[in-house]
């Protein structure tokens, strides 16, 4: 294992060139006291898209290898879970199917699979960390800060999921695995259990991975044995993921690969949700039995598909990679008044891409050299929202993107990285005449809104986007870098056209965000300890906050400041032990007419502590210890005696995760995990700042997950 320190990364990688040839736990595998030197030369591709070490990275990136996947996968299968207890700057978990709120550095973050965009910016759902299945992931990569580099939806930085690898070694291997999970604090009816299948191998010139994986949640309940909310609710959930990569090499320097990922997520349970008291700690919403009206909700289908084409010197010294992709993505909340005639909304996202990257490398002397990499973006986004029974709520948007890019990265001798780059974003946007459903005022309980013949018409917005980094790497105590790097968004049109009060949608007031980012950060290591920390601050003169106007989710446009920073340590206490550490604070503000006032707490997250040990006690047991916590985060006073949206104060809190694996006979290993292992009793961090009744939850009790994997 080797302990990566970048800007504000805190994150346990395991070192490929040391890899357990014979598929024993790599938690065995020992650093040595050399092994901060070599952590920065880990590879990572999203950052500029083309592979690099991390090295010479001027911005902050988080890593998550597979190990560190399989440890926290082992305590939760919920995405959301696995990354807000792993990566600084983003928010806490939800409990929940949706991660609504858990923004990166108080910014909306673009997530990928292999380059694919799953957030959907016309009409954010929140549903997009949950895109596919863990067990099938090689590694993500998180780049934090506005990222210029891939355009629409990065305002806070992106997430890429790196879909699982071939085995080049054998014509066939794999691995089987089953298991189970349950609450231990009232176990009836909580237990669920999930098999899983991978084959990999090569054979001639082709390569391929193969997996699948069925999972059935049972339902979550609290600390005190209550089940939970089903509403976007983990509870008694059927999840399958199928996914496929084959590769042919046509032969060392040219190959095509195929990828194929579906994956489904849908509720299938006998509770509905009784709402608690917003404010009083012993009267939470939770399940109780029921018939939930509509179909399951969740994510009934996300099909992902991709052909690369990749040439090495395909035109002299020039590398190119062109990527045809699809998206097409499905998800349905609850059942509800919510709108005229009750109804159940479903937003169906459809993605036509092509990606082309080249990259070409220079030498002007001895001591300047470096590369560009160079190409054009393609995207078509066709996005609605309409409910089950046929009624349209927003209408089929059709948006064009069409973005040239470059960035030249400049190497002044061994210790001086200089990178620069512009990204031309060119958006067209086409929405047809429709007409608005009424929206029910929770206020009052009347509706309002419906009945409007809105116009169609063409948006169009153009932005040149642009980055710079410079990153110093002489001294191995101090790795400085600096950074500043632009973003461009469309904000949520999907939600402004469904309010839409206009006749024509070009009198609606629809606008882009963009936001400038600058960072300051460092790396470091001396002896047995590694650290690293970024500083940064965010700007946006037309930003994107949700404010609710007489009872109804509405977008205000107005300028907003973020900053905050990010610490992390970690320490190897004895060869057998290792302990880190990190801390994350964000804090930002809008400007209205009259005053500043602070971003609700669905954009700004409260200061996060985690803290980790890992003991290897012999070469193929490993037990991981985690804490998570928060001083909590309290800005806003209740308006006529109550919060409203975004403003409710949050508790501080301490939880710990347990999660363990033994490694027997070489290619058997037992897992299993503890998720909260005290069994702390307490709100999550979106149930609190919603502040209304019916999303007062709770997190889920002492839950247990033990898994057996068999590998050939």
């Amino acid at each position: 294992m080797v302990f990566i320190t970048v800007g504000s990364l805190s994150a346990q990688v395991s070192n490929t060139s040391n890899e357990n040839k014979n598929n024993k736990s790599q938690d065995s595998i020992i650093p040595d006291k050399n092994s901060a030197d070599n952590e920065l030369k880990e590879i990572v591709v999203s950052a500029s898209r083309k592979a690099e070490i991390l090295d010479e990275v001027p911005s902050s990136v988080t890593l998550l290898s597979k190990k560190q996947i399989q440890q926290q996968l082992s305590i939760s299968s919920n995405l959301s879970d696995i990354l807000g207890a792993t990566v600084p700057g983003l928010g806490f978990t939800t409990n929940r199917t949706q991660n609504l709120g858990q923004t990166l550095r108080g910014r909306r973050v673009l997530v990928m699979i292999d380059g694919i965009p799953q957030s959907t910016p016309l009409r954010d759902g929140a549903k997009d960390m949950r895109s596919l299945d863990p067990s099938v992931l090689d590694r993500v990569e998180v780049i934090k800060g506005a990222t210029a580099i891939y355009g629409n939806g990065a305002d806070g930085g992106l997430i890429n999921y790196i879909t699982k690898k071939p085995n080049p070694d054998k014509k066939i291997s794999g691995t089987t695995e089953a298991g189970t999970a349950f609450s231990l604090i009232k176990p009836k009816e909580t237990a669920g259990f999930f098999v899983s299948q991978l084959f990999t191998g090569k054979l001639n010139k082709f390569d391929y991975v193969v997996s699948g994986r069925y999972e059935e949640t049972g339902l979550y309940r609290d600390a005190k044995g209550r089940v939970l909310s089903p509403e976007y609710g983990m509870n008694d959930l059927k999840n399958w993921n199928a996914f496929a990569k084959i590769g042919y090499d046509f032969n060392s320097n040219n190959r095509l690969e195929l990828m194929y990922n579906y994956f489904e997520s849908t509720q299938h349970t006998d509770y509905i949700a009784k709402a608690g008291v917003y404010g009083n700690f012993d009267s939470p919403t939770i399940g109780v039995k029921g018939q939930r009206p509509g179909e399951p909700e969740g994510t009934p289908y996300n099909h992902n598909a991709s052909l690369s084409y990749t040439g090495e010197n395909f035109i002299g010294k020039t590398d190119v990679n062109a990527t045809l992709y699809f998206q097409d993505y499905l998800t349905l909340i609850n059942y509800s008044d919510f709108f005229e005639n009750n109804g159940q909304p479903a937003t169906q996202s459809k993605k036509l891409g092509f990606r082309l990257n080249l990259n070409s490398p220079y030498e002007l002397s001895s001591l300047v050299s470096g590369n560009i990499t160079y190409g054009l973006d393609i995207l078509s986004d066709i996005t609605d929202t309409h409910l089950t029974d046929g009624r349209l709520v927003i209408p089929e948007m059709k948006m064009n993107n069409l973005a040239p890019y470059f960035q030249i990265k400049n190497m002044f001798g061994p210790d001086l990285v200089l990178k620069t780059g512009l990204r031309l974003e060119n958006v067209n946007i086409d929405v047809p005449d429709y007409t608005t459903i009424g929206i029910r005022n929770y206020v009052n309980g009347t509706y309002v809104g419906g009945g409007v013949a809105v116009n169609g018409g063409a948006l169009d917005f153009n932005a040149l986007m642009f980055n710079a980094g410079l990153r110093y790497t002489k001294w191995n105590l101090f790795k400085p870098f600096v950074s500043f790097s632009q973003s461009f968004s469309v904000a949520d049109l999907g939600l402004v056209l469904r309010a839409a009060k206009e006749n024509t949608v070009n009198n609606t007031s629809i606008k882009a965000v963009t936001a400038n980012n600058y960072e300051f950060g460092f790396s470091g290591a001396f002896e047995k300890l590694s650290y690293e920390g970024a500083v940064y601050y965010s700007t946006s003169k037309l930003g994107a906050s949700y404010v609710y106007v007489d009872g109804n989710p509405q977008i205000s446009r107005s300028p907003e400041k973020i900053y905050g920073f990010e610490l992390s340590a970690k320490y190897r206490l004895h060869s057998k032990v290792d302990i880190g550490a990190n801390y994350s604070f964000t804090e930002g503000k809008r400007e209205l007419a009259t005053q500043k006032v602070y971003l609700g707490g669905d954009r700004i997250n409260p200061p996060k502590i985690t803290a980790f040990t890992t003991f290897r006690p012999l070469e193929d047991w490993a037990i991981f210890l985690q804490m998570i916590s928060t001083t909590g985060r309290d800005r806003f006073q209740p308006v006529n005696g109550a919060y409203t949206y975004g403003t409710g104060p949050i508790k501080s809190f301490t939880a710990f995760n347990l999660s363990s694996s033994y490694t027997f006979k070489e290619k058997s290993t037992i897992r299993f995990g503890i998720e909260n292992l005290f069994n702390k009793d307490y709100y999550t961090v979106i149930s609190q700042w919603q502040s209304n009744n019916m999303n007062y939850v709770k997190e889920n009790g002492t839950r247990l997950t033990v898994s057996f994997a068999q590998s050939f």
